[in-house]
C-alpha cells in the first residue's frame, strides 16, 4: 500500500473524511494541504528530502481568497503533478462530474482516477486507492457510465469548439470568420452548417438552441 499521501482540498471536513479513509488502509503519513501551490512545494520540499509522496489525492475545485496563486485550481494541478512527477498517482476527488472535464483529465492529464464526492464517495475513494495502487485506473460507476455513450466518445476537439461558440451566442458566418481567424478547419459557413445539422440529428435536437442545451446537460461544453 502507498506510504505516503497528499491530500489537497480547501475543505477541512472533506479532509478529515478523506484522512481517515487512508487511516482505516493503514496509511500512516498523510500530509494535508488547502492550495494547489502548497501542494507543488510539499512535493519539491518532499523529493528534496528523498522522501517523495506515492500519491495526491485533490478536489478540482478551490476557492479564492487573499492569497494570490499561481496554480488555482485542481485540474492545473493535476496536469503539472502528471507532467513533472510522472511518478506520483494523483486520484481526483470532486464533485465535479462533467463527462469532458473527466476525459481530459484522464485521457490528456494522465490522472490515475476520477472519484465522484457524494454518499458513497470514501467508500469508491477506498477501491480507487487500491486499485491505483496495483498501477490500475479507476473511475466512478455515474462517469463510467457517461463516458460510455456513443454520443460523447464520437465528438471531436472541432465539435467542442463549434458548440462553445454556438453557446457563446454567435451566429454561422460569424462562426465561420472565427474560425478562419484561429485556422480552424473546416471554416467555411457550408461546411459548418452541415456540421451543425450532423450535431442536431446526433443529439437529437430540434434546434440550435436545444443542441446547445443537451451538450451542456452532457457535460461537453
Amino acid at each position: 500500500m502507498f506510504t505516503k499521501v497528499l491530500i489537497a482540498d480547501d475543505l477541512g471536513s472533506i479532509n478529515k473524511g478523506v484522512f481517515t479513509t487512508l487511516k482505516n488502509l493503514g496509511i500512516e503519513c498523510i500530509d494535508q494541504v488547502q492550495y494547489c501551490d502548497d501542494a507543488i512545494l510539499k512535493m519539491k520540499v518532499a523529493i528534496k528530502a528523498n522522501a517523495p509522496y506515492n500519491l495526491v489525492i485533490t478536489d478540482l475545485s478551490f476557492k479564492t481568497d487573499h492569497r494570490k496563486q499561481k496554480i488555482a485550481s485542481g485540474e492545473v494541478l493535476s496536469k503539472v503533478l502528471k507532467k513533472e512527477y510522472p511518478e506520483v498517482k494523483v486520484i481526483v476527488y470532486s464533485i465535479e462530474d462533467r463527462v469532458q472535464k473527466v476525459r481530459t483529465l484522464v485521457k490528456d492529464y494522465q490522472v490515475d482516477a476520477f472519484v465522484c464526492k457524494g454518499r458513497r464517495g470514501l467508500e469508491e475513494l477506498a477501491d480507487a486507492i487500491a486499485m491505483v495502487f496495483e498501477n490500475k485506473k479507476y473511475l466512478s460507476p455515474q462517469v463510467i457510465q457517461a463516458a460510455s455513450k456513443k454520443t460523447i466518445l464520437e465528438i471531436e476537439d472541432y465539435d467542442i469548439e463549434l458548440l462553445k461558440q454556438l453557446a457563446s451566442g454567435k451566429l454561422q458566418d460569424e462562426i465561420s470568420v472565427y474560425f478562419k481567424k484561429k485556422n480552424i478547419a473546416p471554416s467555411s459557413l457550408s461546411a459548418i452548417e452541415k456540421r451543425i445539422a450532423l450535431l442536431r440529428t446526433h443529439f437529437k435536437a430540434k434546434n440550435v438552441t436545444h443542441l446547445v442545451a443537451l451538450t451542456k446537460d452532457l457535460g461537453l461544453i
